[in-house]
């Protein structure tokens, strides 16, 4: 996969409400969600410096994070994930892992490496036998997502964002977490590759809504679970 443009916006209930009534004639909506949306829980590891962390805090613009990701809290799939951003434009790298595996690097560890080991798996199995890395957060929300395949668009809500310190709890049906943003506000994202169709631009308005950076992940680094 290519590196895609992603622009992030914080949008309040009433504008992701006017948002989506103007997206819905005009886009798919992803075809894994039911009921309108579904639940994204990722686990993020970081290393002994915090690398993750401190490259997010300084703005550097060439970075990656790793993740595990499962959604609906349900264990049957399973993600190992890189994202890389590189000169704005962001990358995903993915695989899926058995829960064996996922148990194991939930305890800090790596799995074993074989033959049949993916590029992904080795790499992150040499981050967390020279580097340190471990798991750090847990990320998880509500996301309702579109889809559009000319620019290969995809525009997602992500509400009630929330955060958890509590690793070892990661395939737990239920999670306990706090909130990352205040009540009411919400990340709109817009994904698509060479350009974004103006039809679709300019039902968003961008123009008026607040871009931002906000990262999930180190929003999750600074939270307190209840």
């Amino acid at each position: 996969m290519n590196y895609r443009h992603e622009l992030k916006f914080l949008v309040s209930d009433a504008q992701l409400a006017l948002i989506r009534y103007r997206l819905t004639p005009l886009m798919r909506p992803d075809v894994h969600q039911k009921k309108g949306a579904y639940t994204v829980r990722s686990l993020y590891f970081d290393d002994f410096d915090n690398t993750c962390m401190r490259e997010n805090e300084d703005g550097i613009d060439n970075r990656r994070k790793y993740r595990i990701r499962i959604y609906d809290a349900d264990p049957s799939v399973i993600r190992l994930e890189k994202k890389i951003k590189f000169r704005g434009m962001t990358r995903k790298v993915s695989t899926g892992i058995s829960v064996q595996d996922c148990l194991i690097y939930m305890a800090g560890r790596a799995p074993s490496q074989g033959p049949g080991s993916g590029e992904l798996e080795k790499e992150i199995f040499a981050q967390i036998k020279g580097g340190g890395m471990r798991p750090v957060s847990i990320v998880e929300y509500e996301r309702t997502a579109f889809v559009e395949p000319r620019g290969n668009v995809r525009i997602t809500f992500d509400r009630n964002i929330r955060g958890s310190e509590r690793t070892r709890e990661f395939l737990d049906r239920r999670l306990c977490a706090a909130p990352l943003l205040p009540r009411g506000s919400h990340v709109l994202e817009v994904k698509y590759d060479e350009l974004l169709p103006e039809y679709l631009a300019g039902t968003l308005e961008m123009g008026t809504l607040q871009r931002t950076a906000f990262s999930k992940y180190y929003r999750s680094r600074n939270c307190k679970s209840t």
